[in-house]
């Protein structure tokens, strides 16, 4: 076992990463897939899920069928990872059909103020994607 001193030392390995196009080319296939079933669970409109991935709604009607395959950029992949991870924890959270209603009902939250996570989510862009991440993995224990 290596001791602090040593593992300070230690070359640090690059983890996988969204800036790397490469990682971005093999990762966007999988990633558009996961993103179009959590638009279908959430039952999102054409304008919530361009919005959510940060494109047109044009742009969106062009990646939305399974046979589209394009290199997303690391915006979109980190919007998509956010995402995914909300998915998964609401998935945690719930144990029936609540799992994928709760992203389109009113919260009184003081994240949400009112509004449906999708639509606090739209407003406030990736920021607000990561703080919805973390306050649902906080809320399930997962911190």
């Amino acid at each position: 076992m290596l001791s602090a001193a040593e593992r300070s030392l230690a070359p640090v390995m690059p983890s996988p990463g969204f800036a790397d196009e490469t990682d971005r080319k093999r990762l966007s296939a999988t990633a558009l897939k996961a993103f179009r079933r959590i638009v279908a669970h959430w039952d999102l409109t054409s304008q919530q899920a361009a919005a959510l991935l940060g494109v047109s709604v044009s742009t969106w009607e062009r990646l939305k069928p399974e046979s589209v395959t394009k290199t997303l950029s690391q915006d979109q992949m980190t919007r998509i990872s956010a995402l995914t991870g909300i998915y998964k924890a609401l998935h945690l959270l719930f144990v029936d059909a609540m799992a994928d209603r709760w992203p389109m009902l009113e919260n009184t939250g003081p994240l949400f103020d009112r509004r449906t996570p999708v639509a606090a989510m739209i407003v406030g862009g990736i920021p607000h994607m990561l703080e919805v991440r973390r306050y649902l993995d906080a809320v399930r224990g997962g911190l």
